[in-house]
C-alpha cells in the first residue's frame, strides 16, 4: 500500500548546506554557490522525447550573483521527476488497482461502484463527504474519453491531488487498493502527451520525489547529481524554513 505522508523533506546535513551557502533562489539560500555548476545544469534530461511523458516537470527559478559583472542573473531550469508506478498488494487484494495497472486504465471510482454493486455501500460510505469530487472526476474523465482533449483532465488532476491526502480509506484497504498515485501518474502522462501546461502542489511534488528516490535506491540505479541538486533547490524554494529551528538549536549546543 502506498503511503502519502511524506517523510521530513531535508535531513540536517542538507539543511546545514543550505543555511551556509550564498546562492539564492527567489532570495532563499540554496545548496551551492558554484555559479558555473548552476549554469551548466541541463534544461532537460538526456532522454528521447517519447520518454519525457513519464516525468513530471517542475520549473525552478534560479537567481545568482556574478561578482565579475556586478549583477544578478536569473534563469529557469526544470526538475524532471520520474513517475514510479504503484505496486498492488498480493492477490486477491487490490484487484481494481492491479487491473488498472495491467491495462493502463484510469480508475473511475463512480464506474467501479456501478460495476460492483456488492461494494457500492463500502465505497460510498468510505467517501460520504467527498463523493461529489469523485463525480466531478468521472465527468471530466468521460469528457476526455469522448474528445481526447487533455484540457478536461485538469479538474480530475487537481481533485485527485486533494483526495489522496485523505487516504487510505476503508474502501482502498478492503477492496480497490490505493489507486490514487496510479491515477495521478496516469493523468500527468496524458497531460504531457497533450502538451498541456499544469502544475502540482509542492507537497505532491515532494511525494513524487520521495517515490523516485526510493525506486532509485531499490533498483540500485546510479546517482544523478543534476537531479539531486534540482531536488534540493526545489525543497529550499518550496519549504525554505522547514527544520531550521532544530538546526539552529543543535548548532548552539555544538558551540558550547
Amino acid at each position: 500500500m502506498d503511503s502519502y505522508k511524506p517523510k521530513p523533506l531535508l535531513n540536517k546535513s542538507e539543511l546545514k548546506q543550505i543555511k551556509r551557502s550564498r546562492t539564492r533562489v527567489h532570495g532563499q539560500k540554496v545548496i551551492t554557490d558554484d555559479v558555473k555548476k548552476l549554469k551548466s545544469l541541463s534544461v532537460t534530461p538526456d532522454l528521447p522525447e517519447e520518454e519525457l511523458v513519464n516525468y513530471y516537470k517542475e520549473p525552478i527559478w534560479i537567481e545568482y550573483y556574478i561578482p565579475r559583472e556586478s549583477r544578478f542573473a536569473y534563469e529557469i531550469k526544470y526538475l524532471y521527476v520520474y513517475l514510479v508506478n504503484s505496486e498492488p498488494r498480493p492477490a486477491p487484494m487490490d484487484s481494481i488497482l492491479r487491473d488498472a495497472l495491467k491495462n493502463d486504465q484510469f480508475v473511475d471510482l463512480v464506474e467501479v461502484a456501478r460495476l460492483h454493486p456488492e461494494k457500492e455501500k463500502l465505497i460510498r460510505t468510505s467517501y460520504t463527504n467527498s463523493w461529489p469530487f469523485f463525480e466531478s472526476i468521472s465527468n471530466g474523465f468521460n469528457q476526455y474519453q469522448q474528445t481526447k482533449d487533455p484540457h478536461y483532465l485538469r479538474v480530475p488532476l487537481y481533485h485527485t491531488e486533494n483526495l489522496m491526502k485523505r487516504e487510505p480509506s476503508l474502501s482502498t484497504l478492503e477492496f480497490t487498493g490505493n489507486f490514487f498515485i496510479h491515477n495521478l501518474n496516469w493523468l500527468i502522462r496524458r497531460m504531457n502527451r497533450g502538451g498541456k501546461e499544469f502544475s502540482l502542489e509542492d507537497e505532491t511534488i515532494s511525494i513524487l520525489i520521495k517515490r523516485r528516490n526510493e525506486y532509485w535506491e531499490k533498483k540500485n540505479l546510479p546517482a544523478d547529481e543534476d537531479f539531486d541538486l534540482f531536488a534540493a533547490l526545489f525543497y529550499e524554494q518550496a519549504f525554505p524554513n522547514r527544520g531550521l529551528e532544530e538546526i539552529e538549536a543543535a548548532e548552539l549546543l555544538d558551540e558550547d
